[in-house]
This record gives C-alpha cells, structure tokens and sequence, in this order.
C-alpha cells in the first residue's frame, strides 16, 4: 500500500525523506506504512518512567509486521504529586495540550499513516485518545498497566489518618506508602488513571486484557508489541477511531464505569474524547445508564481490601464486560479486528469476592449518580458505590469557602463540626481556573461521620464519602452555588437524585441582583484555559 508521502510533492517528498536520513532513518524504509509513537515518558510520573521499555517493544512489532516507526514525546502531569496545591490547576488543563501537541506532531509533519499511543495516569490517557479521534488515523493505545501493591489499602489509608493525626511523622509515612506505591506503573487503587485505563479497552481502543497487565510485566511486554503489528494491520484495513468509537462504544464504557465504580473525572473525559469524533455525552445520559447498570466490582474507594490488581487477576475487563455482557452492545468493533463480543468470549470471572454475579450484585444501581435541583441545574455528581447508606439523604447548614485553601485553614482551626455542609466554591474550570481535585479535602473530612462536601470542582478517583462535585453552572458562570451563605440549608437525597438550596426564589434573585463574581489572578496558560473551557457539565473541553 501507498504511505502518506506519496501524497507530497516529489521535491518536498525528497527533502522530506533527506531530513529524516539526518535522524538516521534508512532511506529504504521510507516507503513504508510509517507509524507515529506518541509516549508520554518523563522522569515524574511513575505511570510514565518505564514507558521506553513499552515503546521498544511496540517499534519492534511494528517492524516485524513491515512498518517503520517514529516516536516522538508528550507531556504528562502526576496528579498525586500535584495534590494539595497550585500545580493541581495545571492537571486538567494538560489533558487539552497533550491531544493539541500530539495533533501538532503528527499533523506539522504530514507523513503518518497510524499511530500508537503510549500513556498512563489521569489526563493523559483521555488527551491521547483525545489525539486519536481528532487525528482518525488508524490508532492503538498501550496502556501503561498497574504498579503492584505490597500492603491492602486499608493499610495505607490508616497511615494516611495516623499522620494527620501526629501519629506518624513523614519518614514512616514515606515508607508506608511506597509499600502500597512500589514501583513503576499506574497507583493501584481504581481512580482516574486505571478507570480511564480500563476504559480504554472497554471502547475498543486498547486490545483485550491489556488495561490492568502489571507494569513491565512479561505479559505486558508482550501485548506492547503485538500492538505495534495490530497497528500496521490497522492502516491495511483501513480501521480509523471513528469507526470504533461509536455511540454504542461510548455507551459500553459508561456501562462499564458505572459497574466498577469507578471514577467521576471519567464523566469528564468520556465527553471530551467523544467531542473529537462528533458525538455528545451529556451527563444525563450517565444517569439512566446507571439506573440500568449495576455495581459488580468491589475495589478501592469501594472496597478497602482490593485493588486493580486483584481486579485483573479475577479476569480483568474481558471477564467484568463478560459478566455485563446482556447490557453491552457486542457488535461494537475493536482495534485488534474483533468485536467485543469476540474478544470477551469465554473469559469467566475467576473471583466472585472482586467481581459480583450480575444477579446477585453490589447494588442495583451502577457506581455514579448525578443530582439535580435549584443549587445546580445543569447537574453535579457523586460516587454513590462510596457512600455509605445513612448517608444517602442529608440535611446540614452550609459552611462556604471560596477556594480550598480557606477550607484547609478553617479545617485546621477547628471551625467545621459533624453535620455541615461544607461547600467549596470557584474551583471549576472557570473559576478555579482549571478545576483542581480537592482530594486532599475529602481525606480531611474521613474524620467525620456525617459532613458534606459541595463544588463545582472534581475529586480524585481514590475520593469516598458525601462528596458532591463538578457542580454545574459553576460559580464562576454564576451558578446558584455562587449565591450560598453561611448557615443556608442544603438537603441531599442521592435515591431521588436532588440536592437544592432551601431558599426561596425571591431571594436568590435578590442575591443574583448583588452578585460580584470572584476574579482569581492566573498565570497566561491558565487564563487562556479559562476563557475557552466549558462547563463540567459538558466536559469541560474547550470551547472554539
């Protein structure tokens, strides 16, 4: 087949391939289907330090099968070390520039005809996929796989409670954490980065098995370079993201997020990537998914005994979609040529304790529920499979903070008591700008029994408890959550799906008339990000 400089100009042809002697490639494997390796490797992030070892795999299969490949790198944000302060801004932000860098590459040199995507974590996994949809060049994303866990997760969460309690001082806390965060690899609890890993084979994009391989593993080896052959079969055939992410693609992975609970920036990320292929995923839409869906995966947050490890050892997500297999759409097609019907053929759940029976599940409903009332319109969600079931309906007085930096120094003062409502307020895409994770105000808050947490920011994956985010319109378009006070009460009811402000009409708008919306200084990147995202509600893409 013709590769993608037999559409260039003869002389720009030649001074192209002359460019590309000057890298050492062979001249004679200039004619070939040529494969861009996107990798997102850097020395921060731990899902991302051992993803050269990925790549040589990967540009050795796509060797074997007659390709010739070309790697070229992207950035990726750590959002465990961005935690807790400015750099959190940074974190979804990237996700756009890592789909925009990638298009930038592939589309400023003109001569790619299929790409693999290596990454791992949070935003990075969406901003590839991002990358692979708006290319629609035939793609495979390689998934970084999962660092193994030494000690359960409740061991590392009680090492966690008993240094904010000064019971522990940072060496020995150091220490512990590296037991449950050991090596290379995905964090192995099931938050953004291993919802969005599975996720991606749920849609079809990263071949079978492969989202849950422990990092570095023979098995994982192995499947990278079976990717970079599946590859070059793509580009014969012709097989492009379009054509498997489909509404019905998309439909499967909700139906899979919602039955492993996993985490609420996926209600970010599956807009944003099904955006770039033209079609819409409104939160609305999640909901009657969930009601439909049940909970089967019982791993942390939802679970403190087990993580994605165990997840993969009971049959990973061929044997999850297995157990979901009459709420699938099994014609949907997938990247290595089967259908996800094909692919989970056969692939029994091996552990009942990881993995329910659809008959018999968790619960009814799947992991995430989005509320609705006169405190936010357009919607807010909350992971329900985390909740505990007295804390299903809630009434409390409202404490507002306007950043999550006066919620730490209240915190630290000892001004929230059991029963608040504890809202959080200009931390959206907007307002924040950037809309951080207030993770670490949802680890503050496991210290009280009944205390709610609202925002029209997000929380991470490992986020448990009351706590209800990605409130929409923000505060910063307005949204009624600008309006709150002190002392307002906020009634949450996760079974009916409502959460309002109990304060009448006449009131709001006689605040609305009053209202001065908060203004946060921010760096250029971050203002540009803010004049362009849209709401939450709608994946907080940006908006052109």
């Amino acid at each position: 087949m013709e590769n993608k400089l037999s559409e260039i100009a003869p002389f720009t042809r030649a001074i192209l391939k002359a460019h590309l002697c000057s890298c050492g490639v062979d001249y004679k494997n200039m004619d070939k289907p040529i494969i861009a390796i996107a990798n997102s490797w850097n020395e921060v992030v731990p899902g991302h330090v051992h993803l050269r070892e990925l790549s040589e795999r990967v540009k050795k299969g796509v060797r074997e099968a007659g390709g010739l490949p070309l790697e070229f790198n992207t950035i990726a944000v750590c959002d465990g070390i961005a935690q807790g302060h400015e750099g959190m801004r940074y974190s979804l932000p990237s996700r756009e520039t890592i789909a925009d860098s990638v298009e930038i590459m592939v589309k400023g040199h003109g001569m790619f005809d299929g790409m693999v995507a290596l990454s791992s974590c949070d935003k990075i996994v969406p901003g590839m996929m991002m990358a692979a949809g708006r290319l629609n060049l035939p793609s495979v994303v390689v998934l970084g796989g999962v660092m193994p866990n030494h000690i359960k997760p409740y061991e590392s969460k009680a090492a966690r409670k008993d240094f904010l309690a000064g019971k522990l001082d940072e060496e020995g806390l150091v220490k512990i954490t590296n037991q449950y965060y050991p090596s290379a690899g995905a964090c192995p609890f099931l938050g953004t980065a291993n919802t969005m890993q599975g996720l991606s084979e749920a849609l079809g994009m990263a071949l079978p098995k492969t989202s849950w391989m422990q990092a570095l593993s023979d098995e994982q080896l192995d499947a990278a370079e079976e990717a970079g052959r599946q590859v070059v079969e793509l580009v014969k055939k012709g097989i492009t993201p379009k054509q498997i992410m489909t509404q019905e693609a998309f439909e499967n992975a909700i139906s899979v997020l919602l039955a492993m609970g996993g985490s609420l920036n996926a209600c970010l990320h599956l807009p944003a990537i099904a955006h770039e292929v033209g079609l819409e995923l409104p939160f609305d839409l999640f909901d009657e998914i969930s009601r439909k869906v049940p909970f089967l995966a019982g791993v942390t947050p939802n679970n403190n005994e087990y993580t994605t490890n165990d997840l993969q050892r009971a049959g990973g997500m061929p044997a999850l979609m297995q157990e979901l297999r009459s709420l699938l759409h099994l014609d949907a097609i997938t990247v290595n040529g089967k259908t996800i019907g094909e692919n989970i053929e056969g692939h029994d759940v091996l552990d009942r304790e990881i993995i329910y029976p659809l008959e018999k599940p968790i619960d009814q409903e799947g992991g995430i529920a989005v509320l609705k009332g006169n405190l936010v319109e357009d919607g807010a969600l909350i992971k329900q499979s985390a909740v505990s079931k007295d804390l299903l309906t809630f009434s409390g007085p409202a404490k507002v903070f306007n950043s999550e930096e006066d919620f730490v120094a209240a915190y630290e003062q000892d001004q929230i008591f059991e029963g608040d409502s504890v809202v959080i307020r200009y931390e959206g895409p907007k307002g924040g700008p950037g809309m951080r994770e207030l993770h670490r105000c949802t680890e503050v808050l496991g210290k009280f029994e009944r205390v709610a947490l609202i925002t029209d920011g997000r929380f991470s994956g490992a986020s448990a408890g009351l706590s209800i985010g990605y409130a929409s319109p923000e505060a910063a378009e307005g949204g009624t959550l600008a309006l709150v006070k002190d002392g307002d009460i906020i009634e949450i009811d996760i079974p009916n799906r409502s959460i309002n402000l109990v304060v009448s009409d006449a009131e709001l708008a006689k605040r609305a008339e009053n209202l001065e919306i908060l203004k946060r200084e921010a760096s250029k990147y971050l203002r540009m990000y803010a004049n362009n995202a849209s709401s939450a509600a709608t994946g907080g893409i940006r908006k052109l």
